[in-house]
């Protein structure tokens, strides 16, 4: 459908792929009457003013009166309120899987409306259209399908790819989020179901970084699935078949990711979701070939390490201090990988050595403290194995409980997808902690699998905690008009903004310096009394303005490692001789807002 249209802004300069000004340029369309109505794109419901009805042959098919935009918006709203009432005392499965059915007829029906609802109501939206709802969705996908959104590329698609991507209406692309349903969340696989993820994703790059949602491309790729309930199910909507694996998996991600950047060589593909294996095998493939990220890997990564940063200060501690910190990960997937990685890199840049960078960090995974005596250590894992001399006397496989009462970390971070894994006994260990002000990450999502839950975490490790998680949780009530604060720590806060400042500044790669500016944007975002209060992370609701600041550190950190090539008529000259505060200006300038356009139909 979006192939049939061109927009013609009037009022803003040709750099802005905004339309949101007094007086919106028009958009030209090659359909009429039905079609339109059937259209999300274009639908305004019953919005359309008179003069536009006779343009479009609407007359005759909707309801004479025309509603106003406002209008529309309080009327779903009223509605949405009013399922919240009427929900009241259902089971909490119910109720999410009942609002984000809700949202997702008015997506179906009318995007400018819904992205509008959306970006308005993030803070109480985006738990219903991202993390946690969507894992529910996500498992349930088969049966709450209603019409195709995306695309799906599958094994049985292999030499066809190259063509298939012309199937996709949009003449331009601009972000690709893509899964291939193998680890979705903490829930496994999934298979096809995991296509919510990259639905989700999208819209939050659409509401936190305003990525035009006529430029975005949910993608899944059906290489099967080895989840023998879905193997089993009769409404499942994906290959009946065990999942690829070896050469021929890897050769159906490449061909699909030749055919993306044949057709639109300046997108930007985010992996979501990958198997670890196959997480950091396609990370490293294709990094330095195309305009990637995995935002498993790195994204969390980033978040994770904004938080750990806000935690120094939050000691009171200068930055560099960081170094010293003693943290313990559990989780040696992708995420917690990631996180390390990233970590050790930020401490060598702090200390100049990169030989003992790793020696205060301590990896647990299912089988325990990962040291280098262990069997089959897995060559992903090995650059954070401890050596005998540095386990604190502890050996190899040693327990969670072990790790944290001998080693007394200022960090407990947890990336296992393990719920409830940080007992009682070990947040009651967190007590002894080197550090005056202990921080517990409890990161996995959904809510589920969370490692603890921020009530446990204050009850049981103190109050003088920071605490952050993955799902949201409600902030705890400590007594005596005390509050113990519940950051979320979730990768939205950064993969929007990683999102807009690389296409803005037109770079072909995603650099490990540009990642960590986007961390240390995030990690500076809050002032020092907020971080005193153990707030280390913003509020959602201002996720347009970090989203815009964290797009302007990436774009500088293109532009100082020369990779910047500029964005339409925007050159890297231009961006260079931009001030920080400009950036910021350029970045926001350049977010889509949506607003009903006037309609002008065109044979």
């Amino acid at each position: 459908m979006w192939n049939l249209t061109r927009f013609v802004v009037l009022s803003l300069s040709r750099r802005s792929r905004r339309f949101s000004t007094a007086i919106p340029g028009p958009c030209i369309v090659h359909k009429r009457g039905a079609d339109i109505l059937h259209d999300p794109w274009f639908n305004k419901d019953t919005g359309f003013p008179l003069t536009e009805r006779d343009r479009l042959g609407l007359r005759g098919l909707l309801p004479p009166r025309v509603i106003s935009f406002e209008h529309q918006y309080a009327r779903f709203m009223e509605s949405y309120r009013s399922l919240e009432k009427n929900t009241q005392g259902h089971p909490d499965n119910f109720v999410a899987l009942a609002k984000w059915r809700i949202l997702n007829r008015l997506h179906d029906r009318n995007e400018t409306l819904y992205y509008r609802v959306l970006m308005d109501n993030i803070k109480d939206f985006a738990p219903i259209i991202y993390t946690p709802t969507v894992g529910l969705v996500c498992q349930n996908y088969s049966g709450l399908f209603r019409r195709p959104r995306g695309m799906y590329f599958s094994a049985r698609d292999k030499g066809e790819m190259m063509s298939m991507i012309y199937n996709w209406p949009a003449h331009e692309v601009d972000m690709i989020v893509i899964t291939d349903g193998s680890r979705i969340l903490g829930l496994g696989d999934l298979g096809v179901q995991g296509i919510g993820i990259p639905i989700g994703k999208l819209d939050m790059y659409v509401a936190a970084a305003g990525i035009n949602p006529q430029r975005i491309l949910p993608v899944m790729l059906d290489v099967g699935t080895n989840n023998q309930k879905l193997l089993e199910d009769r409404l499942y909507l994906g290959l009946r078949e065990p999942r690829l694996e070896g050469e021929e998996y890897l050769s159906i991600i490449d061909e699909f990711m030749e055919a993306v950047f044949n057709r639109w060589p300046k997108a930007i593909v985010q992996f979501e979701d990958f198997q670890m294996k196959w997480a950091f095998e396609t990370l490293q493939r294709y990094r330095k070939r195309f305009c990637m990220f995995n935002d498993d890997i790195q994204g969390t990564a980033g978040v994770a390490l904004a938080g750990l940063l806000g935690t120094v200060r939050a000691q009171g501690r200068p930055l560099a201090d960081f170094a010293n910190q003693k943290i313990v990960v559990v989780g040696a997937g992708s995420a917690g990988l990631g996180v390390l990685k990233m970590a050790v890199e930020a401490v060598t840049r702090m200390t100049g050595n990169g030989e003992t960078a790793a020696r205060n960090f301590f990896l647990i995974d299912k089988d325990g403290l990962i040291t280098k005596e262990r069997k089959n250590l897995d060559p992903a894992a090995a650059p954070f194995a401890k050596n005998p001399g540095e386990t604190m006397g502890l050996g190899e496989g040693a327990t969670l409980l072990e790790v944290v009462k001998k080693v007394k970390p200022h960090v407990l971070l947890g990336l296992s997808g393990v719920g409830g894994i940080f007992s009682e006994e070990v947040l009651k260990a967190m007590c002894e902690s080197d550090s005056m002000k202990p921080a517990i990450f409890a990161m996995s999502n959904p809510t589920l699998n969370a490692e603890c839950t921020a009530a446990d975490a204050f009850k049981h490790a103190g109050e003088n905690i920071v605490f952050a998680s993955g799902s949201p949780f409600q902030h705890v009530d400590l007594g005596n008009g005390k509050v113990g604060h519940v950051n979320q720590a979730n990768n939205m806060y950064l993969f929007p903004g990683i999102g807009l400042g690389t296409l803005l500044s037109g770079a072909h790669f995603i650099t490990d310096g540009m990642l960590q500016a986007a961390a240390e944007c995030l990690a500076s975002y809050m002032t020092d009394e907020e971080v005193q209060k153990g707030v280390l992370y913003p509020s959602i609701d201002s996720i347009r303005h970090i989203t815009a600041e964290v797009g302007a550190a990436v774009l500088r950190a293109a532009v100082s490692e020369e990779l910047a090539e500029g964005h339409g008529d925007v050159g890297p000259k231009e961006l260079m001789h931009m001030s920080k505060d400009e950036t910021v200006e350029y970045v926001t300038r350049n977010m889509w807002y949506p607003i009903y356009s006037p309609l002008v139909h065109e044979k």
